[in-house]
This record gives C-alpha cells, sequence and structure tokens, in this order.
C-alpha cells in the first residue's frame, strides 16, 4: 500500500462511506444530471426543433465552456468561500438553470442555459472532489475507493435519469415541446441531490472541511510540477474530447438502429449502475500506481467500448459497450484525482485538481461539435463515434509516458 503525503486525523470506516456517498451527489448534479441527461433528451429536441447534429452537439459545448469558465475561476472562489460553500452554492444554482432549460426554445437562448449550467457545475464538481480527497486522505486506507465512490456517483445520476427522462417523455407526449418537462422534473431531482449535498458539508470532520494549508494561488505553484504532468494532462484533453462524443451520441445513434424507449432505458440503466460498480473495480489500480498506468489502461478500454455499436448494432453488443463505457469513464477522472494526491502535498491539491478540469474542459469543447460536424457527414454518427475511439487511443498512448514525480525525482 502506497505511502501517503499527509496524515489528517482518520475517522471511522462507516462515516466516511456516509459522507462519501453523501458527496458523490455532487458527481451526480454536476456530471450525471447537468450534463449527461441531455443526451436521452438531444432525440426528441432534435426532432422538434429541427436541430443538425453540429447544433445537437453544440449544446455540450456550450456547457463545456461554462465548465471551463467555472473550472478557471474555482480556486479563487474557494479561497474565498471554502470548498462546502461554494460546492452547495452551485448545485443551487445548477438546479435553477436546468429548470430554465424547460422555458426556451430558442437555440441561443438553450445554449446560454447550457453555457451557465456548466459554470455551477464546474463549482460543484471540483469543490466536491477536493473534499473527496481530503476524506480519502483521512481514510487512507481505502483512499481510491472513497475517490470512486465520489466520482462514480455520477451513476447515480445516470440511473435516476435513465427511469426519469423516458417516463417523463411519455407522459408528456401529447404536449407541445413535452421535453421541457423533463428537464424540470431533472431539475427536481438536482434540487434533492442538494440538500444530501448540504448535510454532507455540515457532517464533515473539521480536519477533512479545511485545507491543513493554505490554498495556493494558481500562479503561485511551482510551474515545473503541472509541467512534469504534461503526458497526463494531454491524455486527459483527448479523454475529454472522446468521451463526450460518446455519451452526447450514443442514445441518437441507438435509435437510429431501431432501439425501443425500453432498451433505451435499460441501455442507460446499466451503464449508470456500472459507474456506480466503478469505484470498487478499480480502486486498487488507482492506489497502487502513481503515475499514468491507470488512466493509460482505462482509456484504451474506452475506446474499445466507444466502437463496439458501430461495429454492430446488435442488441447484446450495445448493452455490453454501455456496461463497459459506464464502468470505466468515471475512473478515468478519479485517476487524475488520485495522481494529484499522490503526487502534490495537500495545498497543492486543489490547485492540481483544478489544471486537470481545465484540460477536461477543453478537450469537452472541442468534442462534441465536432463530433456532430463529423456526424453530418457521410457516415453519420457511427463515423463520428470512430472519431472519438482514435482519440481515447491516442489519449491512452500520452499517458502511458506518464511517471510519479517521486520517480522523476529519483533518477
Amino acid at each position: 500500500m502506497p505511502t501517503t503525503l499527509a496524515s489528517p486525523t482518520s475517522i471511522s470506516a462507516q462515516p466516511t462511506l456516509r459522507l462519501a456517498f453523501a458527496l458523490s451527489m455532487g458527481a451526480a448534479v454536476s456530471l450525471g444530471i447537468t450534463r449527461f441527461a441531455y443526451a436521452l433528451l438531444l432525440p426528441p429536441m432534435r426532432a422538434d426543433l429541427g436541430w443538425s447534429y453540429a447544433l445537437a452537439g453544440g449544446m455540450n459545448t456550450a456547457n463545456a465552456v461554462g465548465y471551463l469558465v467555472g473550472a478557471l475561476g474555482t480556486p479563487a472562489l474557494m479561497r474565498r468561500f471554502g470548498a462546502t460553500r461554494l460546492l452547495v452554492f452551485g448545485a443551487v444554482l445548477a438546479s435553477v438553470f436546468m429548470a430554465g432549460s424547460g422555458f426556451v426554445t430558442d437555440a441561443s437562448a438553450l445554449l446560454l442555459q447550457r453555457l451557465l449550467a456548466g459554470v455551477a457545475s464546474a463549482w460543484v464538481f471540483v469543490a466536491g472532489g477536493l473534499l473527496a480527497a481530503r476524506l480519502s486522505e483521512a481514510g487512507s486506507a481505502r483512499g481510491g475507493l472513497l475517490l470512486g465512490i465520489y466520482y462514480g456517483g455520477t451513476g447515480f445520476g445516470i440511473l435516476l435519469s435513465a427511469f426519469l427522462v423516458p417516463q417523463v417523455l411519455r407522459a408528456a407526449a401529447g404536449v407541445p415541446h413535452g421535453w421541457a418537462w423533463a428537464w424540470w422534473a431533472l431539475a427536481v431531482a438536482s434540487a434533492a441531490a442538494t440538500c444530501l449535498l448540504a448535510w454532507a458539508g455540515r457532517a464533515m470532520p473539521q480536519q477533512t472541511a479545511a485545507p491543513a494549508a493554505p490554498v495556493a494561488a494558481p500562479g503561485s505553484a511551482p510551474p515545473v510540477a503541472l509541467h512534469r504532468f504534461g503526458w497526463a494532462l494531454a491524455g486527459y484533453a483527448l479523454f475529454g474530447m472522446g468521451y463526450i462524443g460518446y455519451m452526447t451520441f450514443v442514445i441518437a445513434l441507438l435509435r437510429e438502429q431501431g432501439a425501443s424507449a425500453g432498451f433505451v432505458t435499460l441501455f442507460y440503466a446499466l451503464l449508470g449502475i456500472a459507474c456506480v460498480a466503478s469505484s470498487r473495480l478499480w480502486a486498487g489500480l488507482l492506489d497502487r500506481y502513481r503515475g499514468g498506468q491507470p488512466q493509460a489502461l482505462l482509456n484504451g478500454l474506452l475506446g474499445v467500448a466507444t466502437l463496439l455499436p458501430v461495429l454492430s448494432s446488435a442488441a447484446p453488443v450495445a448493452l455490453i459497450s454501455g456496461v463497459l463505457f459506464g464502468a470505466v469513464f468515471l475512473s478515468v477522472v478519479a485517476s487524475t484525482t488520485a495522481l494529484v494526491r499522490h503526487n502534490l502535498p495537500p495545498s497543492r491539491w486543489a490547485h492540481g485538481i483544478s489544471a486537470f478540469t481545465i484540460i477536461f474542459a477543453l478537450g469537452q469543447i472541442v468534442g462534441p461539435t465536432v463530433t456532430g460536424w463529423i456526424s453530418d457527414g457521410p457516415g453519420g454518427l457511427a463515423r463520428g463515434l470512430v472519431a472519438s475511439a482514435m482519440a481515447l487511443w491516442l489519449g491512452a498512448v500520452l499517458a502511458s509516458r506518464q511517471h510519479s514525480l517521486q520517480r522523476e525525482a529519483s533518477q
């Protein structure tokens, strides 16, 4: 078991797990609901509003632009207000902006709503990730599991969306712009998750609720440290480009291939369940390795999962793709937090997590619109997902070159 870089007062296992699951609602709100539920709404919104795939993908690009803006400002906001307060405030705003998407049909207004939701979701995701990292350090014997639980919370959001959105769409089938009701239902679900986040913020032990040392400003972190994360950052940017193409368009591809609404619900629910299960599946990998090996392996597997529904429209192949993708993709995110936790002191964690979040957002800005643009041409959505798989495999190659900072220092 690798040694840790700090040793906050440890807390007992059961309260730690309860807090990790409560904090995981941050990932559920910021990714599982605010971003990924859109995949279920893309087909009816595109059909109702006459969008191209490029415009449909542009909605998630706007969300990613907002995410980047939010991530850039998160370190300063956490220094000013604290991670816990920013986490809860961001979740409240995300719920409000989700609801707002149900009140407009103009593409520009929807793009603005998606952008604002992206800003709020970045606050939630980065602040929640920092609190999860501190919690994992307090329970360092199971640090990888606790981080995996936080990021696996995205699966709770996906699972909830899988059952909620199709039901609401069916109930509102005869209503003009019936997809708006799904946005409102998702906003209510996000607000309920926010209540759990507020409880988690109050229940966090004092040793983990505040940093052990002042959080460094972005410009004051040692430049050489982040420069040495270059291979992992490059691989993570390509992960952002590749995975978001799948998560934005795979439902549309399945519907094009003739999948029923019931099958789409099953597919998305299994993907969400696999996300939750991934917290235990890859915990040992995240604890064992201090370099880019976990990110490389997981990116490679994601490329396989992305290509499967392109190679075959058979239902079992699609389900295998969804389960494999769900079991892997959030662990790539967790692997970057683990990399930061293994290689930087606690006072630099916020800066390190924010740097990876920013590069992640840059990849997500490019991914949806480019995949949509490719999908509007010959080959359709299948060709777009092939491009996503190629980005993921290239990201795996780059991440494999990342060594731990301790190893470099000893050479």
